[in-house]
């Protein structure tokens, strides 16, 4: 690390410690050369995630835009944003445990939508309807009767 001061490339770690906001280092060095202290954070560098649109662009994943768009599927639904929160970190720590940097918006849509048909089936036809596009009114009567015949799933009645 080189010294802010005299910019010698010697220094010594004389403290280090964890910064609890969020996943750094800090530490604490001081210059062989000059001897004055200064101050370093230790980051991990990650790879961002290249997001694969559908006219074949490619933007970086974000994670608040995910939830946004979830946000927009549960309005005036009880669904909490801690349970759409969760539903990112899975998609994304799914994404980090593929070796693959790109994915395609479908891939990230079926991730989501495998979550919402658990967790509100209103607000996964609404995500549905906007991420498999659909072109018909029987393409959408489809999704709603494979939705229905999820096993295990009672049908719900008022």
């Amino acid at each position: 690390m080189k010294c802010p001061y005299c910019g010698c490339e010697e220094s010594k770690v004389t403290d280090s410690r964890p910064v609890e906001e969020n996943d750094s280092i800090r530490r604490r060095r001081e210059c062989i050369e000059c001897g004055r202290r200064f101050t370093t954070y230790e980051t991990i560098e990650s790879m961002p995630f290249l997001v694969i649109k559908k006219n074949g662009s490619r933007q970086i994943f974000d994670k608040n835009k995910l939830i946004d768009k979830m946000l927009r599927a549960c309005e005036k639904r009880p669904v909490g944003l801690a349970s759409l929160q969760k539903i990112a970190d899975a998609v994304e720590q799914r994404m980090q445990n593929s070796a693959n940097r790109e994915v395609t918006t479908t891939e990230i849509g079926d991730m989501v939508l495998a979550h919402l048909r658990d967790l509100d089936e209103v607000a996964y036809v609404r995500f549905a309807s906007v991420y498999r596009e659909f072109d018909s009114v029987e393409s959408f009567m489809t999704e709603l009767k494979t939705l229905k015949k999820k096993p295990g799933r009672p049908a719900k009645t008022k």
